[in-house]
């Protein structure tokens, strides 16, 4: 019978020539390595929980940690790995690291165990996705009036009331990379929807707050006002859309089938975390899609949770106005409003930074760098895609040209010839959307096309 040696893994701290070693992380949580949870968030209006963040300052292991509410604004010290040792919190589902400066990049490797709520399961060391290149462009109004921030992707872990994170920097030539300053690792809690949400129509839905009157408005001539979905419509029907967009619609275009759409309503959206003001380009030229990096450990009945803990991501820990992407689809084909502003009208995202002019911006939740992307996601994306860039007139199998606000693929001012689908990837050095999904685009056009008529 073979014998299996327990061992703790190490780092190797360099410092110049001289190299030690050092322990890493417990593979369990330590006695006394809880801490005493943030304060309480505030009780949540009747009928709804809004949901919270929780930000706590990452610190070098085994140094003491820094007050919560400290603002270290110095990069960290290069040899040391930071993190955070095992503690207890208020319950959360999705986290991610953010900081300070967002033109500067995390270069080294972010790791999280967690541990799930009632049945005090660790997980194992999850990856959290380090380059998170969805960001509002340069100089967009977005910038202009937030300091926005750096950050990973955000990692979906599910109901959680404990955390331990290492961040082990990038090696190189035995020096190892300074980090950014001011890291912080974000728990976010989703919340829970309304009542009328979740299914209890028992109660009669709530009045609607001037936030969520003037998002549900947007879509006025696609559904009625607090409608929790906007019905598929065949092609011949679809037609009538046209409406829907701003400026004089063309005599003839090929749209393609409208498919069922949650609303921001249908997936609980709090309307008062967003900036009040909606924001448009002048058209629609493009598809940019992405994946969400938050990995594929949900269920099609937690995606309401994942996109309102993304959207609170993104609005309280990235400073960003509004979710990034204008349309979300999960594992099981169905698609939900983003950014709002209206599903028909040429909203600006913050999904491709450079790009998110003239373009819209679509996020299968999942990360698909290993895993294949689910069927149903797939079809989903053509039967967006052939109805959304129809109403502006635009052919799925077309390639176009857009002006590039600044990135670090093709400098600010370059007109870059594009496919009128592509992939994140196509405008900027990333993974996005992941290879498996990437390599379906090709025929996603085609079927796009045919959905259109074409």
């Amino acid at each position: 019978m073979s014998r299996i040696l327990s061992m703790r893994p190490f780092l190797a701290i360099c410092l110049g020539a001289v190299c030690t070693a050092a322990l890493a992380l417990p593979l369990a949580p330590t006695a006394g390595a809880s801490a005493a949870p943030a304060a309480a968030p505030r009780p949540a209006p009747a009928g709804e929980l809004p949901g919270s963040t929780q930000s706590l300052p990452v610190a070098a292991l085994g140094a003491p940690a820094p007050h919560p509410d400290a603002r270290d604004r110095t990069p960290a010290p290069a040899p040391q790995s930071l993190g955070l040792p095992a503690r207890t919190v208020r319950p959360f589902s999705l986290l991610g690291v953010v900081w300070d400066d967002a033109a500067a990049e995390l270069r080294g490797r972010v790791q999280v165990r967690t541990r799930a709520t009632g049945s005090g399961d660790w997980s194992g060391w999850q990856d959290v996705q380090v380059h998170n290149d969805d960001a509002p462009d340069l100089g967009s109004a977005e910038r202009r009036d937030s300091e926005v921030r750096g950050s990973t992707a955000p990692l979906w872990v599910g109901d959680s009331d404990a955390v331990q994170l290492r961040i082990t920097p990038e090696s190189r030539h035995r020096a190892r990379a300074a980090l950014p300053g001011g890291l912080r690792l974000e728990l976010v809690d989703p919340g829970r929807a309304p009542r009328a949400v979740r299914g209890a129509h028992a109660d009669p839905p709530a009045p609607l707050t001037p936030e969520a009157t003037e998002a549900s408005a947007a879509n006025a001539k696609l559904a009625p006002l607090g409608a929790t979905e906007i019905p598929a419509l065949d092609q011949a029907a679809s037609q009538t859309d046209l409406a829907a967009v701003d400026g004089s619609p063309p005599a003839h275009t090929y749209v393609g089938p409208r498919p069922r759409i949650v609303t921001r309503a249908g997936w609980g959206a709090d309307e008062k975390l967003r900036e009040k003001a909606f924001t448009y380009t002048r058209t629609v030229r493009a598809a940019f899609v992405h994946h969400s990096g938050s990995g594929n450990n949900y269920d099609c009945a937690e995606a309401p949770s994942l996109i309102r803990a993304m959207y609170r991501f993104h609005v309280k820990s990235n400073h960003w106005r509004d979710i990034g992407y204008n349309f979300l689809i999960d594992r099981c084909g169905t698609v939900y409003e983003g950014r709002a502003g209206g599903v028909a009208k040429p909203v600006m995202g913050a999904h491709t930074l450079g790009f998110n002019t003239d373009s819209t911006g679509i996020a299968v939740l999942g990360t698909f760098t290993d895993d294949e992307p689910p069927p149903p996601a797939v079809d989903a994306i053509a039967r967006l895609t052939a109805w959304k860039l129809g109403l502006y007139s635009v052919d799925p199998r077309a390639t176009t040209r857009l002006l590039s606000g600044g990135g670090n693929r093709f400098p600010k001012g370059t007109k870059v010839p594009l496919h009128v689908i592509s992939g994140h990837r196509d405008g900027f050095t990333t993974d996005c959307p992941g290879v498996h999904l990437y390599d379906k685009l090709a025929a996603t056009r085609l079927a796009a096309a045919a959905l259109q008529g074409r």
